[in-house]
């Protein structure tokens, strides 16, 4: 593991890091931060909050520390009626979604909060074989229809033509992770960021249980081990234009 390094010429001693830490391993020794490495988690808490520098994050090349932007910074009653505007997605124009839009989609996730620190995930993007994905995803659930499968009530009325899953989308990013928490909140970090770049997205179950039972599909994706895939999310330009947000149930609340 990469070491936290505590430069001792810059601290004051001011406590700040030893306040804010997760693990409870920082100190004050002779005025000093000390640091106790056995149970850092890397969080980065100590590094974001020292106020001269002190902190360094060694071995991430190229890195240097960017300064952080407040939420405060964007209009909250705009915010809100954006989300609310959000619609998922189920046709797509055949525009091309660049690779810079697409690493900063997965930048987005990369950088949500995880347990621990532990960043658990890993993201598959399915450019050039979407095609065959979509193929063999296709044919498995075709076959499922007509089979008893774990899954076969929830399609075995539905409709599925060649477009079934990706609905002509030129993209799609699969989240794998460890834990289902991290990898779905990774994902909502990145459904934010593609809808900021007027992109559309949709959740696409379907395909995760075809990459689940399907041997073919899953050989295809080329998973980690100890991973899964978790989500999928399918990105493209929208070919449909809302004019309103529909109505939603009361939320269900308790003030304790």
């Amino acid at each position: 593991m990469k070491p936290v390094k505590i430069n001792p010429e810059l601290c004051v001693g001011c406590a700040k890091c030893v306040k804010d830490c997760v693990s409870e391993k920082l100190r004050i020794v002779d005025g000093k931060a000390q640091f106790m490495f056995e149970r850092c988690i890397r969080c980065g808490h100590c590094y974001a909050i020292c106020p001269t520098g002190a902190v360094e994050m060694t071995g991430y090349e190229g890195y240097e520390g960017e300064k952080p932007l407040s939420m405060t910074e964007f209009d909250s009653e705009k915010l809100l009626l954006a989300m609310k505007s959000r619609r998922t997605i189920r046709q797509f124009k055949k525009d091309i979604v660049s690779d810079e839009q697409i690493e900063k989609i997965i930048e987005a996730g990369r950088y949500c909060p995880t347990a621990t620190n532990s960043q658990d995930f890993t993201f598959t993007v399915l450019k050039q074989k979407l095609p065959e994905a979509e193929k063999e995803a296709v044919r498995f659930f075709r076959w499922a229809q007509k089979t008893a499968t774990p899954f076969s009530s929830y399609i075995k009325n539905a409709t599925i033509d060649d477009n079934f899953f990706f609905k002509g989308a030129p993209v799609a990013i699969i989240v794998n992770g460890k834990s289902k928490t991290n990898a779905c909140l990774a994902s909502s970090y990145m459904e934010l960021m593609a809808e900021s770049m007027g992109l559309g997205v949709l959740y696409s179950g379907f395909f995760i249980a075809a990459a689940a039972f399907d041997r073919k599909i899953s050989s295809m994706l080329k998973t980690e081990k100890s991973y899964k895939p978790i989500t999928c999310l399918i990105i493209g330009y929208p070919d449909v234009d809302y004019q309103r947000i529909p109505p939603r149930e009361k939320a269900k609340v308790k003030y304790l």
